[in-house]
């Protein structure tokens, strides 16, 4: 495995490369910030919904600053919460360990809880205009898992 540079994979395959820019400003479609927190403010929000964005969908935990959250939301942009989108990832963590120690498959326990975590936020999440707001369906629905728990051991 070489640990290259994207300017060098750029000129390998004939893509444009922005020297010292942060990949926001790129006319898109879809949004991917997958690196870090707080990668994706609110001007580069603002910058990719003047681009033509469609969607968003976080990778990592919390890419997006609130400022960036807020731009999405208000211009109806579908818009995956780390929360929510991230989900997979820990989700395989856990089904991986199973795997390991039982030897079964986990691709459709998998899709299930994929599929669950979408309708619970399709569920909480719904606008009158029928737009899904996916962060307040994620937090909604967590905030129930976490009361739920609570409940049945006794807690509250």
């Amino acid at each position: 495995m070489r640990r290259g540079r994207v300017r060098e994979y750029a000129e390998h395959f004939g893509c444009e490369y922005h020297e010292k820019q942060r990949p926001w400003r790129v006319p898109c479609q879809l949004a991917l910030p997958c690196a870090t927190q707080n990668e994706l403010d609110a001007d580069d929000a603002e910058a990719l919904l003047d681009n033509g964005l469609l969607a968003v969908s976080e990778g990592a935990n919390m890419p997006s600053t609130l400022g960036a959250v807020r731009a999405f939301l208000a211009r109806k942009v579908l818009f995956g919460p780390a929360k929510a989108a991230n989900a997979g990832g820990v989700a395989v963590s856990g089904l991986e360990q199973s795997q390991n120690a039982l030897r079964i498959s986990w691709y459709r326990q998998l899709q299930t809880i994929m599929h669950d975590i979408h309708e619970k936020c399709r569920q909480d999440g719904t606008d009158a205009d029928g737009s899904v707001n996916y962060v307040r369906g994620a937090n909604i629905a967590g905030f129930r898992k976490v009361a739920d728990a609570m409940l049945a051991y006794g807690v509250v």
